[in-house]
C-alpha cells in the first residue's frame, strides 16, 4: 500500500540544532498513523461490526478521522457518527465492541503497512544505538500480534499498550513509564507521534516531540502544534538526532 506523505515545502525547515544533532538517549514512537498506516484494517473491521448488527457501512474516510484514541472510542465514533462521541466517559455497548474485536483479530495486520521511511527510520535509530519504545492506545492483544506480522517487533525494547497501565495517552504516564523501562529520563527523550494526544502526552511527560504530518489526528493539522519539529518522515527523524 502507498501512502501519501506531504512534500518537503509543506514541512516545518529545520533548525539551528538540526544541523548539529539533537541529543537524544532514547525514542518513543506512536504506531498507528506514525509508524503504520492501519485504517484498511479498521475500516474492515469497524464494517463486519456494523454488518452484524444491522448498520449501514462507514466510509474509510470517517474510520481514518475516528482513529487515535483506543477502540473502545472508535467503536463509540463508529456508532455515532461522531468524534465527539468519545467524549462521553460511558463505555461503548458491550455487543457492538465485542463484535469489533472479533472482526479486527481476523484483519489486524491483514493490510497494515510501515509508511515510507519507517524501515529506514528504524535502522538509523539501531545504528546509533538508540533504545527505542513503542506507545500506543491500541490493547496489547492487538499490538503484539501487529508488531509480529508487519516486522518491526524486533526495534523495540519496550511497548506500551493501551491496557499496559491505568492512563493512555493523552496522559503522560505511558511515556515516563517507558521511559523508566529504558532507564532513560523524560527530559533526554523524544516521542515521535502524528497526534496532539501524542504531543500533548510528550510535553507533560517532559520529553521532546517530533510530529509527522501524514498520521491520523482526528482532521486536526498537527502542524499548528508547536512540536520540536515536523518531520516528513521517521528517516528525516533519525537524521535530526544524535545519540546523548
Amino acid at each position: 500500500m502507498v501512502s501519501s506523505v506531504p512534500s518537503a515545502s509543506s514541512v516545518v525547515k529545520p533548525g539551528p540544532e538540526a544541523t548539529v544533532g539533537i541529543p537524544v538517549r532514547a525514542v518513543l514512537l506512536d504506531l498507528d498513523g506514525t509508524l503504520l498506516d492501519t485504517v484498511l484494517d479498521l475500516h474492515a473491521a469497524a464494517n463486519g461490526m456494523l454488518r452484524e448488527i444491522g448498520r449501514p457501512e462507514v466510509r474509510i474516510e470517517d474510520i481514518r478521522a475516528y482513529v487515535g484514541r483506543g477502540i473502545p472510542n472508535l467503536v463509540k465514533r463508529v456508532l455515532a457518527g461522531a468524534l465527539e462521541a468519545a467524549d462521553d466517559p460511558a463505555p461503548p455497548p458491550a455487543e457492538p465492541l465485542a463484535a469489533f474485536r472479533r472482526h479486527y483479530a481476523e484483519t489486524n495486520g491483514r493490510a497494515a503497512a510501515p509508511y515510507p521511511g519507517v524501515r529506514e527510520g528504524l535502522e538509523a535509530l539501531k545504528a546509533m544505538g538508540m533504545p527505542l519504545a513503542c506507545i500506543t492506545n491500541k490493547a496489547a492483544s492487538f499490538t503484539e500480534p501487529l508488531l509480529e506480522r508487519t516486522g518491526l517487533a524486533p526495534y523495540f525494547s519496550a511497548v506500551v499498550s493501551g491496557d499496559t497501565l491505568p492512563r493512555q495517552k493523552p496522559d503522560p504516564m505511558p511515556l515516563v513509564w517507558a521511559c523508566g523501562r529504558l532507564g532513560v529520563s523524560p527530559a533526554d527523550t523524544l516521542m515521535v507521534g502524528d497526534s496532539i494526544h501524542d504531543f500533548h502526552a510528550a510535553r507533560a511527560a517532559g520529553c521532546r516531540v517530533f510530529l509527522v504530518p501524514y498520521g491520523y489526528n482526528e482532521g486536526r493539522d498537527v502542524r499548528k502544534l508547536e512540536a520540536d519539529a515536523i518531520v516528513a518522515d521517521l528517516a528525516e527523524a533519525a537524521s535530526r538526532l544524535k545519540r546523548a
